[in-house]
């Protein structure tokens, strides 16, 4: 079974630690967000993104996760890891509770 990929290595951003944008638009919080590190099979907040403050989606800076949830709900890659996770997908409430909000 192939490992689940993060939001970067599926929509080609860039912005991960090291990654081709990394210096010009500077390293997603997505990456970085240890405290969700693991959730739904990924590294950080990769398969969680839509939790995470502060990402670039579509080439524009996201809000909170009030302000985002909407426009991420209806994002493929959302619903690829709902689909991939099955019955293991961890709930966006969850989630939100991990990092203290």
């Amino acid at each position: 079974m192939e490992k689940p990929k993060n939001c970067w290595e599926i929509l080609n951003c860039g912005r991960e630690p090291g990654g081709a944008r990394a210096a010009e638009l500077g390293v997603c919080p997505a990456a970085t967000e240890r405290r969700v590190d693991r959730i739904n099979s990924g590294r950080n907040g990769g398969r969680c993104c839509w939790v995470v403050t502060g990402t670039l989606c579509g080439g524009r800076a996201q809000g909170a996760f009030l302000q985002k949830m909407r426009s991420c709900t209806h994002c493929p890659f959302f619903r690829r890891v709902r689909r991939e996770e099955g019955a293991n997908y961890t709930h966006t409430a969850e989630v939100l509770a991990r990092l203290g909000l």
